[in-house]
């Protein structure tokens, strides 16, 4: 009798002040239809508040989305305070209004990957799969 790996447990967040959160849900469901198990938590959620969910709900993997220009500041927390619990062996990805020339830095400070507008739902929940499926185990 084969034993079936859990799904993996991505959580969806929407950190900082932007309230717009429709691509977020958009990509939590594809999430969810893809068969992994999401918890969204909402707008306006803070860097600790997104951690702490992270933690709590035993993640494999945060997806943040912005789209206020705060991504630097707020990925970069989210990725501090991951590190500061012992917690960053979760995987960080995100998208949103984020400029093509921010990309590299988000990735030097640790975003596994960042996804633009327009990309296609399949192309996020396929690289969810390939990439945090690894960490999924540990």
């Amino acid at each position: 009798m084969s034993q079936q790996a859990a799904p993996l447990r991505i959580v969806v967040a929407k950190p900082g002040l932007d309230g717009h959160d429709r691509g977020a849900k958009v990509v939590a469901r594809a999430l969810r239809d893809a068969g992994m198990e999401v918890i969204y938590t909402g707008l306006h959620q803070t860097p600790e508040q997104i951690v702490e969910a992270a933690i709590q709900e035993d993640a494999d993997a945060v997806g943040l989305s912005v789209l206020s220009g705060a991504h630097m500041t707020l990925f970069a927390k989210v990725i501090e305070l991951l590190k500061a619990k012992d917690a960053d062996d979760i995987v960080v990805f995100g998208g949103g209004i984020i400029p093509e020339e921010d990309i590299p830095q988000l990735e030097a400070m640790g975003v596994a990957k960042v996804f633009t507008p327009g990309a296609p739902t399949t192309a996020i929940s396929d690289w969810v799969r390939d990439n945090v499926g690894e960490h999924a185990d540990a």
